[in-house]
């Protein structure tokens, strides 16, 4: 789509949540409406229109991928969840789609034949994938930060095996969701965080940052943009400035921080022509001390600041907003509270 349909958005003041979990579990049967893409492309709509979006967000569900690959290589369906490569895998010839991957398709099908929203995708990022498929990742990205290489260590040879496996499935699935009718998809990295990457090895050699996320991701970029469809990055795990710079090169659309990041200074990180969306602590919406009010004063704090620095913003969520059972009236009056809140700042509202 034309980017200024994004900076539209952002000028007019839209605000809204990653919100689909919540009317999803306000059904019946959210587990079996989750492999059923006529009914989840109903839930994607309703969401759209509960929140005042013109954007239909799917499930900001990460553990798919996975699920598709392990199960490529064989491993039994029961046992994907929590399965853990210890050596390289062969690549399978083909990596068939799941029924919740074929489910989502199908709802991204139904949302584009509704004509009024724009129908995205939601997919994990190849680091972040890569995290779950072995053990322990943290060992072999430090010891490539510290020079070895995957000839000389087999962990560094085995995450990078299944960093370019991962990305041929994320790949794959991207371009399933696009061929189903998405116009702009998520690609969600939250690994890509200071929990992998010592800032202090960052300093020393940032080599394995670039080859093992943004290498990756530049070419997921690449592969939506020559689709014509917008990347909407998303990373809400504790980040450097060189991080958030090294993500404004993407050409993303949106990108999405978590609630540690102060947006109105990443404004200056990353290009003027790229939204910032976020970042309210909605991880923490579940919780009684975290009040409406206090919902309501960050919302406002965010607004100001952001317009103060003059960069497009969506306000919304850090991520996406939980159902938790037993707290949803508190968690869906916290969302309300900053998609209605009043702001002074000129043209807020």
């Amino acid at each position: 789509m034309n980017r200024k349909f994004y900076l539209d958005l952002a000028a007019n003041g839209l605000r809204m949540p990653i919100g689909t979990h919540l009317v999803l579990h306000q059904q019946s049967d959210p587990g079996a409406i989750v492999l059923d893409g006529e009914r989840l492309g109903g839930v994607l709509i309703e969401t759209a229109r509960r929140f005042g979006t013109p954007l239909a967000v799917p499930l900001m569900d990460l553990t798919l991928e996975k699920d598709a690959l392990v199960r490529a290589c064989g491993v039994p369906a029961d046992e994907a969840e929590g399965y853990h490569f210890t050596s390289p895998p062969e690549a399978p010839a083909a990596i068939p789609r799941t029924p919740r991957m074929r489910a989502s398709c199908r709802a991204i099908t139904r949302v584009a034949a509704e004509g009024s929203l724009v129908p995205m995708g939601m997919s994990i990022g190849p680091f972040s994938l890569m995290t779950k498929l072995v053990l322990d990742p943290i060992t072999p990205v430090y010891l490539a930060g510290e020079g070895l290489t995957a000839a000389e260590e087999p962990e560094i040879a085995l995450i990078e095996s299944l960093l370019a496996l991962g990305e041929r499935v994320i790949g794959e699935y991207l371009i399933a969701q696009v061929d189903a009718g998405a116009r702009a998809i998520i690609i969600c990295e939250p690994a890509a965080n200071l929990v992998y990457f010592s800032p202090a090895q960052l300093e020393k050699n940032v080599a394995p940052f670039e080859h093992y996320v943004m290498e990756p991701m530049r070419r997921l970029a690449a592969l939506l943009a020559d689709r014509g469809v917008d990347l909407v990055f998303h990373d809400c795990g504790e980040l450097t400035e060189d991080m958030v710079r090294r993500f404004g090169t993407l050409g993303a659309a949106m990108i999405s921080f978590g609630s540690s990041r102060r947006l109105w200074e990443d404004a200056a990180l990353v290009p003027n022509d790229t939204v910032l969306y976020g970042n309210l602590p909605t991880k923490r919406f579940s919780a009684r001390q975290l009040t409406p009010a206090a919902v309501e004063e960050l919302s406002r704090e965010l607004i100001e600041k952001m317009r103060a620095v003059g960069h497009p913003f969506i306000l919304g969520s850090e991520c996406d907003v939980l159902s938790v059972p037993g707290s949803e009236a508190d968690i869906m009056g916290k969302v309300d509270a900053f998609l209605h809140c009043s702001c002074h700042a000129a043209g807020a509202s």
